[in-house]
């Protein structure tokens, strides 16, 4: 039996016991230069002759490819003895020395085609620091921000400091608050020219009406110098400039509107321009009352016509902007006039859908824009307060109302008229929480010396804390 253990698997297969102990060459199981499946000290036996009537076993196939980072060659140095179950050198696949225990690739002597190796990730060493200098997005200028402190005694020209002020409100529109109040102090002391002060508007419509996220900010900042810009002229002060030179841009709409595409696209940019200015320039009165400019209003109106008279999509989406942008405000006013722009307008609307031969999705924003001055431009008045509520006033006066139910299955709540007369037939006829009997059974309890010592007056420490917390809630409710 110890003969029959000790013999390499896939050693002397198909041979007698005796000859299953190594064999050299092709004849011992495929072992190199006759050895077994150890070396011993000890003498072995010469090979024996195969035994006739049993065929030898094809040795292993040589696998095509090498395991990835297999080596070719193996190191050179004394050659150990084979492992049992080894194949030979000649028939060993080539596989790259193991990484680690885990990873390293298991022979079968069943199979030559090795495990594909586990590959490490290197592990990447970070290139970030604290001590990193400062970074800037590309195209920022830091002029402004390093001489903001010194004034405009950095910069050589008017137009150089307006400018760069412009692009900083263009690229950080939080710094409006802290720093136009500065910007309008230094420009009292250098704008005291005619030539200056039409060069600071010209700068200030340019960037309002070429970058198109500085028209809101370019419309805040010429109400704010239209109010602190001490320089009052013969020609005009500050927003009297202004409105001259939109109206030099509003006399060729209707060219503007029929031009070619860099045409329409400056054309679109000062009507948006306009609209923010009808938002933000304040024009104060000599009452002290604050109003807008009724001559933006009429300008904007006339804008409209000119976009839909000529329905091309870039028009038409123009318009669409225009009006969410003023549109509640702009009937407001019209409202208060007694005018009907708005329903004319909106009726245009309606035609350029039916006859206009834009394209599919400018329709459909023109009858999102319906729809949305259909509810009031999206606005949502407060409703009143939960003491002053009434079901004329609060259309959810009602909302979490419990439904009843009649006698007959119909349903019914408060906010029906005669919910008074069907709640008090509901409750004579249950007796407001009545003993009835439900599949002849009395659901009192009648009998049950539990139900009957149910006393209805509540625990004067309950009776406390109830009280308490009704005079929280009404404190509470009248804050």
């Amino acid at each position: 039996m110890s003969d029959g253990f000790d013999r390499a698997p896939g050693a002397g297969r198909g041979r007698s016991r005796g000859l299953g102990r190594g064999g050299g060459g092709p004849e011992g199981g495929g072992f190199p230069n006759g050895a077994g499946p150890a070396e011993r000290p000890r003498h072995q036996p010469p090979p024996q002759p195969k035994a006739p009537g049993f065929l030898q076993p094809p040795p292993l196939r040589q696998p095509r490819t090498a395991p990835p980072g297999a080596q070719c060659e193996a190191p050179a140095g004394p050659q150990r003895p084979p492992r049992p179950g080894a194949l030979p050198e000649q028939t060993r696949p080539l596989r790259a020395p193991p990484i680690s225990q885990d990873t390293v690739p298991q022979q079968n002597s069943e199979s030559a085609m090795a495990k594909p190796q586990v590959v490490v990730a290197p592990v990447l060493m970070s290139k970030l620091s604290v001590n990193a200098p400062e970074f800037y997005p590309s195209g920022y200028s830091s002029n402004y921000t390093e001489s903001y402190e010194d004034g405009c005694e950095d910069y050589p020209t008017l137009s150089e400091y307006v400018q760069d002020f412009l692009n900083h409100l263009t690229e950080q529109p939080g710094s409006f608050e802290t720093e136009i109040e500065q910007f309008a102090e230094t420009l009292n002391g250098w704008v005291t020219t005619d030539d200056a002060l039409q060069e600071l508007v010209e700068l200030i419509y340019q960037q309002a009406t070429s970058i198109p996220n500085f028209s809101y900010m370019g419309a805040r900042l010429c109400n704010y110098l239209s109010h602190h810009l001490t320089i009052s002229p013969q020609s005009g002060n500050f927003r009297q400039l202004l409105l001259k030179r939109c109206r030099t841009e509003y006399e060729v709409k209707d060219q503007a509107a029929k031009g070619d595409d860099v045409t329409r696209k400056r054309f679109h940019a000062f009507v948006l321009f306009l609209g923010e200015l009808y938002l933000n320039l304040e024009i104060k009165g000599t009452n002290g009352q604050v109003t807008r400019a009724d001559i933006l209003q009429v300008g904007l109106r006339e804008l409209l016509n000119a976009l839909f008279s000529n329905p091309v999509d870039d028009n038409l989406i123009c318009a669409v902007k225009l009006l969410k942008l003023t549109g509640s405000v702009l009937e407001d006013a019209w409202k208060e006039k007694g005018k009907t722009d708005m329903e004319e307008i909106i009726q245009r609307i309606e035609n350029v859908v039916l006859d206009a031969s834009c394209s599919r999705d400018v329709k459909q924003m023109l009858l999102k824009l319906v729809e949305l001055r259909s509810s009031n431009w999206g606005r949502v008045h407060a409703t009143s307060t939960y003491r002053e509520a009434t079901p004329e006033n609060d259309p959810n006066y009602f909302m979490n109302e419990p439904t009843f139910y009649t006698s007959d299955g119909v349903p019914f709540t408060a906010a029906d008229p005669d919910y008074q007369e069907k709640y008090q037939e509901l409750l004579e006829r249950e007796d407001f929480f009545p003993d009835y009997e439900e599949n002849g059974t009395d659901l009192s309890g009648a009998g049950d010396p539990y139900l009957d010592d149910i006393d209805d007056e509540m625990d004067p420490e309950i009776e406390e804390a109830y009280e308490k917390f009704c005079l929280e809630s009404e404190r509470k409710r009248k804050q």
